[in-house]
């Protein structure tokens, strides 16, 4: 449900070639990640990309590279799981940040290693987590600090973390995964200041079904299922910390925001009652491009077919909450 274990490894950029000039729909794409470099005047769209070794698949990352957000270039391999790594399969949502003049990969790493028995009927738990990556430029190469572990506790099924700095403190929000979960919840864990590993515990910020849009999925023993996924945090014009993160509404992927009634990031937080986006596609993140313009890309539709693209829309912020204006015609 929420993700679906393609295997695609968007064969048809690399046949054409990694200077090749690409559109949106050229490239399949889960979870996309836009990061502007504005000393390059380039944006960097990041997406997994599996490797298979020995008969072993190995996770990895590529990078699309463009000046307009119209036309790209690659897929340049920015990132490999390291093969000693404590995990090493597919990466799921990966996330470039600048961060104390690094770059630093935010990257969800997937096994088959089951780790406790599931609840009768349910999925199994394997070990899923979040782990950190760093470099000295976006295009990598990314490498792991010297643990190899995951940033997000061992005994947890994991997914989908992102920086969050405040007062000077760097924090990752994750989802705790509903696989295990049932009811999905987003997580808080302060990091190291170099961001090498977390400390202390987790604190629960909310979950999944503490937003009305958020319906869930029925189950046959009559439960119902509550996703948590891709959190984003965004300050507002007028200082108002808002977080976009998806989950299910009436059998759509959709994109919901929380606000913090504190203004920090501990919260409480309360959702909004409407979604942002509820169109069956989701997993977004904001950015702004070079000229000023506020921008949301996700993917659409949230499909098993591969049919997944990355859609931007420029969005405003109305200091209270954010409306999508329309998507940006590239």
């Amino acid at each position: 449900m929420k993700r679906i274990l393609l295997t695609i490894l968007f064969a048809a950029a690399y046949i054409a070639g990694a200077n090749a000039q690409l559109t949106l729909q050229d490239i399949y794409i889960r979870d996309p990640f836009i990061m502007p470099v504005e000393k390059e005047g380039v944006y960097y769209m990041y997406a997994s990309s599996s490797q298979k070794i020995d008969g072993q698949t190995y996770g990895g990352m590529v990078a699309y590279k463009s000046k307009d957000l119209k036309t790209w270039e690659g897929p340049i391999r920015v990132f490999d799981v390291p093969h000693d790594n404590w995990l090493t399969g597919i990466v799921w949502a990966p996330e470039v940040h600048k961060y104390k003049n690094k770059y630093y990969l935010f990257a969800t790493l997937n096994s088959d290693i089951v780790w406790k028995a599931p609840k009768e009927g349910h999925l199994a738990y394997v070990h899923r987590a979040t782990q950190i990556f760093y470099a000295n430029s976006p295009e990598g190469p990314f490498v792991a600090f010297d643990n190899k572990h995951p940033h997000t506790p061992l005994g947890e099924m994991c997914l989908d973390g992102t920086l969050w700095v405040e007062d000077g403190t760097p924090y990752m929000i994750y989802c705790h995964e509903w696989v295990e979960m049932i009811d999905g919840t987003m997580e808080l864990i302060k990091l190291r200041d170099d961001l090498s590993s977390s400390v202390g515990q987790p604190m629960r910020l909310f979950c999944a079904s503490a937003a009305k849009w958020s319906t869930g999925s029925a189950r046959k023993d009559g439960s119902r299922t509550y996703v948590t996924d891709g959190c984003f945090l965004y300050r507002t014009k007028t200082g108002k910390l808002l977080m976009i993160w998806s989950s299910f509404k009436d059998g759509n992927y959709a994109i919901g925001i929380a606000e913090s009634t504190t203004g920090k990031v501990i919260g409480p937080w309360r959702q909004q009652e409407q979604p942002l986006f509820d169109k069956h596609g989701g997993h977004g993140m904001i950015f702004r491009t070079f000229d000023g313009r506020l921008c949301l890309v996700l993917h659409a539709p949230n499909s098993p077919s591969g049919q997944e693209r990355a859609h931007i829309f420029e969005i405003e912020d109305l200091g209270d909450t954010l409306q999508i204006k329309g998507e940006i015609a590239l």
